[in-house]
């Protein structure tokens, strides 16, 4: 493998390569490590399974000491690719408080910060796809019925061509 990072690298088996790819990506491509799942119901909402997490969003903790916590993301760390969430925080011994760094495949998404432009962005993309699709269905139906009703008509048009 090479040195340098590479956006057409596809797949190994080797773990190192793996840690490699990991540890030499760049911000933009680091961003999208750093993704939870939907809830259900903001599946259904926005028809993704998951989504990169920002600051402001608000996730439900799954696994873990803290699990079943809800709370806000306060930082994302792309560097160590971890999250901080507000109000949730470790104790030490002389009573000096820490903030807890979470893995982001043991969080689940609860409710998007959205005042983002590349955020809204990416779920109208997703959403313009769907309306693409359903208009290419609905025109594919249109013509199934138009075939029904004058077969003679479609034939017609044909031998003009």
């Amino acid at each position: 493998m090479k040195k340098d990072f590479s956006t057409q690298w596809n797949a190994s088996k080797q773990p190192r390569k793996q840690r490699k790819y990991l540890a030499n990506a760049p911000t933009h491509i680091r961003h999208k490590f750093i993704s939870a799942n939907l809830s259900k119901e903001l599946r259904k909402k926005y028809g993704k399974r998951n989504f990169p997490l920002r600051k402001g969003d608000s996730v439900i903790i799954m696994k873990g000491e803290f699990k079943k916590k809800i709370g806000k993301i306060d930082s994302v760390d792309l560097k160590k690719l971890r999250v901080i969430i507000g109000g949730i925080y470790r104790t030490k011994k002389d009573g000096a408080k820490i903030s807890v760094y979470f893995n982001s495949s043991n969080l689940q998404i609860k409710e998007l910060f959205m005042e983002d432009k590349k955020r809204l962005e990416s779920i109208n993309r997703k959403a313009g796809e769907k309306k693409v699709k359903m208009i290419k269905e609905t025109k594919t139906e249109v013509k199934k019925i138009i075939k029904e009703i004058n077969p003679e008509t479609k034939e017609h048009v044909s031998k003009k061509k």
